[in-house]
């Protein structure tokens, strides 16, 4: 497991030390002693990384919920909020059923795990010291990674899309797709084999949502007027202060998506790992937005503040791959060509006509892609495996993604009628107008 893989050494020396002087390890050096605590401490220490950790990403989901609500149209806001709340339930039910038993099969080819029964959770008041965490702690922290792949889609489909094929898709991407890409790194597969490296998620998180969303894009085509004989029409959000809302959610939430992912705080140094970790994560996001409203302001003359937002999402993104190991300039630098990558990517998706609502394809997509070959800054021998990685990722989340979307799309449908559309979803497909009071201008 992920947990198992990037830090059994400081769980196994807490055990150690705790299990008493006649089977602890040889301590050579008094400082190591002090730098541990004894296991049940380190156990409990480890579990509550997890759970702050786990309980600030799922804090994401509304983050992802308000931001996207903000930046589409009136008549379209409750349907993107119902698709929120869906998608996150939707993933936890799935990654129960079916997804973490992929994601982490324990031994298997490497490539596909299968379904080895359903996860189960440690008796009521019993504990696995061997574990050195709780493994219902590490479940829900792993799952609430699987949502955020979801809501990822979420926002770049928005305005054009029915609920219920979604929401299939959906099923599909949580149960499925996401979880055999985990299971290839953190799950100890192939990519793991070439020391391919991925900290937090650039790539098995952030990029496999970017893919499935630009395959479904492509696929479901653009909203109604977006391009017309030549000409790219701007939709205005109908929310930035809530967009903004959103944004400062995400941001506090990714210091428990990077922080927690860790994965362990028995010792000083874990503890002054996650630190820092926190901080280069905050920079890179820092220099994400700074440098969108910079380029904005040079390029259009004017400083837009959707690209802000999302300069500082791309520069959290950017920097997930590796947030510990890179100095504090270097995480501005990673963090800054993140927010280069949203101001001139979000113009090149219009120029090939494909209709993102949110930017989450050069946020999720470009600077995941991005952040997984920055790891290289401090691991240049891993160059190759991190390339491999990021074109694995693509090959399998594409087909996968288009295999599912097209079969919606020739069954069932994707998209609501022309009349529902310009009407907006809201009235259609939720029966509730998040905007009922004010009038309808768009």
């Amino acid at each position: 497991m992920k947990t198992a893989i990037f830090k059994l050494g400081s769980v196994a020396a807490a055990l150690a030390l705790a299990s008493g002087p006649a089977h602890a390890a040889p301590v050579a050096d008094a400082a190591v002693a002090a730098d541990v605590v004894s296991g049940g401490t380190a156990y409990i220490f480890n579990t509550l990384l997890f759970l702050i950790g786990g309980f600030l990403v799922m804090w994401m989901a509304a983050g992802f919920a308000m931001l996207e609500a903000g930046l589409v149209r009136a008549k379209n806001t409750s349907t993107q909020c119902l698709k929120n709340i869906g998608l996150y339930a939707i993933a936890g039910l799935m990654f129960w059923i079916i997804g973490y038993n992929i994601a982490y099969p324990g031994d298997f080819n490497g490539y596909i795990g299968g379904f080895t029964g359903w996860y189960t959770m440690q008796d009521v008041g019993s504990a696995d010291l061997e574990t050195g965490y709780s493994v219902a702690s590490d479940w829900f922290f792993q799952m609430v990674f699987c949502a955020t792949t979801a809501s990822i889609v979420s926002g770049t489909l928005a305005e054009r899309i029915k609920i219920v094929p979604f929401f299939i898709f959906v099923t599909v991407l949580t149960g499925v797709i996401y979880p055999v890409v985990v299971s290839w790194e953190w799950g100890g597969g192939f990519l793991d084999q070439m020391e391919f490296s991925d900290f937090a998620g650039s790539t098995l998180v952030h990029s496999t949502g970017g893919w499935a969303a630009l395959v479904g894009a492509i696929i479901l085509g653009p909203r109604l007027g977006r391009f017309v004989d030549g000409k790219v029409n701007v939709f205005p959000g109908t929310n930035i202060p809530l967009a903004t809302l959103g944004t400062f959610i995400l941001w506090l939430g990714w210091f428990g998506f990077n922080g927690a992912s860790q994965l362990a705080m028995g010792t000083v140094g874990d503890v002054s790992d996650v630190s820092k970790i926190f901080v280069n994560t905050n920079m890179a996001a820092c220099a994400g937005t700074v440098t969108a409203i910079i380029l904005t302001q040079l390029r259009y003359g004017k400083a837009d503040v959707t690209m802000a937002l999302n300069g500082a999402l791309a520069g959290l993104v950017s920097i997930t791959a590796e947030p510990l190991m890179p100095t504090v300039g270097t995480s501005i630098i990673i963090g800054a060509i993140g927010g280069l990558i949203v101001v001139f990517t979000v113009p090149l998706l219009d120029k090939l006509k494909i209709d993102d609502v949110v930017g989450a394809i050069p946020v999720h997509l470009f600077a995941g892609i991005w952040g997984t070959l920055a790891v290289a800054i401090s691991y240049p021998e891993i160059l190759g495996a991190q390339i491999a990685g990021i074109v694995a990722t693509a090959v399998w989340v594409s087909i996968a993604s288009a295999i599912v979307w097209l079969v919606l799309k020739v069954t069932i449908g994707l998209r609501p009628s022309e009349e529902v559309e310009i009407a907006g979803l809201d009235v259609h497909e939720t029966g509730v107008e998040a905007y009922p009071d004010f009038a309808r201008t768009n």
